[in-house]
């Protein structure tokens, strides 16, 4: 990311900074990768430490379900209704493993959380599939719209408020390791590089801050350790005046991508839109096919050796794809070969262009799918290659 600054703050770091009474604002640094990592300092109004009541601890998340065997899966999440009343509740983790875990958050439009949230071990990046709202945390708020990725890093305080919707539709993506742009497209000073299928001007920053300055009952609740622990503070988060540096939320529209395109088929690292230690994130869009006069726009057949390849189907029509749906997911694990279905790769000759959008995760090490996610799983997709004469 790159520098940004926020509300009020004094000219050096670690000084004396007043308030109108003439106490001190409380100052907070808040950093990556130990020292090491991009950081911001925050100032508050009343220091982020004073904690006025911890509640009972709850359990929370799902496991891994060990006796799924090693298959290409479809999980038909397409049709799903409510998954929750509330934010938390209605995030269901469908696969996972030591690097990710990543699933679906189905809520009424409308949604307001009467409570923060923060993630003490992850970073988290939110995919809108639908809906529209604000985003509202110490670094300001932060408009979300319908085809955004929200890169919330970890420890962040925030909390949602959506708009009136049909449903609010969410991908969730939850990462052990930091959330960044594809190293290969930045410079040494990590600015995007003129190759890069997206930029700076792409990327949106926190509005203007939100103060709270009250006293009061806020419930901050903490998700560490398979548990949600539940905070009271005797103010609110939001009672930030100012902050600047490099670590903060933002929002990136998937509609903002701009892919790369050749004259035979790509592969998938060309449309790579983040990275972390154990995977990456892909954006599919709509695109110019192949040009090459003998080009088949379809995908080839795929052996994966070293990464499980995951789908989210967003919007469109999957042309190498049969029995897909908007919002189904297939994962297609490392072991086994995968490419079109049967008709689809003739079908797709001399096809000028694409309409789709998905969201690719390509992990390093094995995926898993969790207790949570079987009563999705297509049972016929496995075997879904055959061809019926």
């Amino acid at each position: 990311m790159y520098y940004c600054k926020r509300g009020k703050i004094p000219h050096k770091r670690h000084t004396q900074f007043r308030q109108p009474d003439g106490s001190l604002y409380a100052e907070e640094l808040v950093s990556s990768r130990g020292f090491s990592g991009i950081y911001s300092n925050l100032y508050h109004i009343h220091p982020p430490t004073k904690v006025q009541e911890v509640r009972k601890a709850v359990p929370y998340g799902t496991k891994i379900n060990e006796e799924y065997p090693l298959l290409q899966t479809h999980l038909k999440t397409a049709g799903e209704g409510l998954t929750g009343e509330d934010y938390l509740e209605a995030r269901k983790m469908l696969l996972k493993n030591a690097d990710v875990a990543m699933g679906i958050c189905n809520l009424p439009g409308g949604n307001r959380m009467d409570y923060f949230y923060k993630n003490a071990e992850a970073d988290e990046v939110i995919y809108v599939h639908d809906g529209s709202g604000h985003l509202l945390s110490q670094f300001g708020q932060l408009r979300v719209e319908k085809g955004d990725y929200i890169v919330i890093p970890r420890t962040t305080i925030y909390k949602f408020e959506w708009e009136e919707a049909e449903m609010i539709r969410l991908l969730v993506i939850e990462s052990a390791s930091p959330i960044e742009t594809p190293r290969r497209y930045r410079n040494e000073l990590g600015q995007l590089l003129e190759h890069s299928p997206f930029c700076e001007r792409d990327i949106r920053q926190p509005e203007e801050l939100v103060i709270e300055e009250a006293e009061g009952e806020y419930l901050v609740k903490i998700k560490k350790g398979g548990l949600l622990h539940q905070y009271v503070y005797g103010h609110s988060p939001l009672d930030v005046v100012g902050w600047d540096g490099f670590l903060y939320p933002y929002t990136f529209s998937i509609y903002d991508f701009e892919p790369i395109t050749g004259r035979i088929h790509q592969p998938p690292p060309v449309h790579q839109t983040f990275q972390s230690e154990g995977f990456v994130i892909c954006s599919f869009v709509p695109r110019l096919f192949d040009y090459h006069p003998q080009s088949i726009p379809a995908p080839y057949n795929h052996s994966n050796i070293d990464s499980d390849e995951v789908l989210f189907y967003a919007e469109g029509n999957f042309m190498s794809r049969k029995g897909i749906d908007r919002g189904s997911f297939t994962l297609h694990p490392g072991g086994l070969a995968h490419g079109p279905h049967p008709g689809t790769v003739e079908k797709s000759i001399g096809a000028k262009e694409t309409h789709e959008y998905a969201v690719m995760l390509d992990t390093f090490r094995p995926l898993y799918l969790t207790n949570e996610a079987m009563e999705y799983v297509d049972q016929q997709y496995p075997m879904s290659w055959n061809e019926k004469k």
